[in-house]
Order: C-alpha cells, then structure tokens, then sequence
C-alpha cells in the first residue's frame, strides 16, 4: 500500500511515517500543501494523510484541488481541532475520513487499512488462492494452515500478487505500491524481495515469473 503523510510538523511526520513503514506501507513525505500536490500528480496514493493547517496551501484547498483532479486516493484528515464544525467541514470538501489530534498510532494504522479496502483497487480482507492466505487485517499470511514469518516488505508484496488474482503484476506496478520513492527503480529491490519470498513459501513453487512483465501466484 502506497501512503502520502502531509504534516508539516517534521519530526511528527517522520515518526508517523517509521511507523507505518513498520506496518509494511510504503510512506513518502510532503511538508506543505504544494508539496503535497506535487505528490498526488506525480503518484498514485491509496490513501492520503493530509493534516488540515498546511502552510502555502491550506489543508482545506489541497483536498478542494484533490477532488477537483479527480484523485482516487482516500484521504484521512489531520487536525489539533475536534469540533463539529470542523469535521464536518473537512467532510464536506472531500474528505473521507477525520481524525483528531493526538490520536493512538494503533486507530490511525487501522484507519489507513479501512479505507484502502474501500478503494477500487482493494480486496477482500482475505486472499487466498490454492493453500496460500493472507489475512490483511490481522497481517497474517499461511499456507496450508502453516504461519510464514514474513517482513513487513514481503507481506505487501505477497498481498499485491494475491490481489491480482493470478493475473501477471508488473515490476513497476510492485515498485508503485510497494516501495516508496527513494527506493531505487531498476527492479533488483523487487528481485531480491519475491527470492525472499519464494524460499519462505516453500515448495512447490508458487509465485511464476512472467518475462519481460513481472510475476503472478500460478496456482
């Protein structure tokens, strides 16, 4: 899952985003409104966390101009105010979902998820397919009824591919959704990733390498 933190205040920032980089997200940071908006042109977002006082574009506009482009992203607001008002203004330019400050990291990572599966893109809470599940709310993948014990990197990614069904996930498809934009975009990160992942899932080999595209569950 692919999330865009806007906060301004730095070092709050930076701890939301080592925290749900711990949850196996993959986190970019933009510390003002017109960062954020640069963001949202350039990457596709499932979901973005968008505190409400930004400088250089408030909160309220940037949500305005999300809407206005047709962003798919959901996005969670951010603010230090909890008042009826405020929330139902923050509703009403778009957003979709609120949360207030201070907020329990534990909520806000649950929220995140809530709102991914409400996207087109998203799936059923669980995916399987053959003797291989994963369980998105819980962060628990088995197969055949064994837990494998997977970092927070693999388990996204073995969810992209069971999301799709069997279909083919492209390399740049998983470097999307997967990764955030300092990592390096020549492939090996996903390479090294799905050989990690091949050797904790075991035999027979589930996960297909498809040339020239990327790589799909074969069962």
């Amino acid at each position: 899952m692919r999330v865009l933190v806007v906060e301004d205040h730095k070092e709050l920032a930076a701890t939301i985003a080592v925290g749900l980089r711990r949850e196996g997200m993959a986190v970019d940071i933009a510390f003002d409104g017109e960062d954020a908006l640069r963001h949202a042109a350039r990457d596709s977002y499932e979901v973005i966390l968008l505190d409400r006082d930004l400088p250089k574009i408030h909160g309220d506009d940037v949500l305005r101009a999300l809407v206005a482009r047709g962003s798919r992203s959901r996005v969670l607001m951010l603010t230090a105010a909890d008042s009826i008002e405020d929330r139902v203004d923050g509703l009403g330019f778009g957003a979709d979902d609120y949360l207030p400050k201070p907020f329990a990291f534990a909520e806000l990572v649950a929220r995140i998820r809530a709102l991914a599966r409400r996207t087109e893109t998203a799936s059923s809470p669980v995916l399987a397919r053959g003797d291989l599940r994963v369980d998105t709310v819980q962060r628990v993948a088995t197969r055949a009824g064994r837990r494998l014990e997977l970092s927070p990197r693999e388990l996204a990614v073995l969810e992209l591919l069971l999301a799709a069904g069997g279909a083919p996930v492209t390399t740049r498809e998983l470097l999307a959704r997967g990764w955030d934009e300092y990592v390096d975009r020549d492939g090996s990160v996903v390479k090294v990733t799905i050989s990690r992942l091949r050797r904790k899932l075991g035999d027979p080999p589930v996960i297909e390498t498809v040339p020239h595209t990327g790589y799909r569950i074969s069962q």
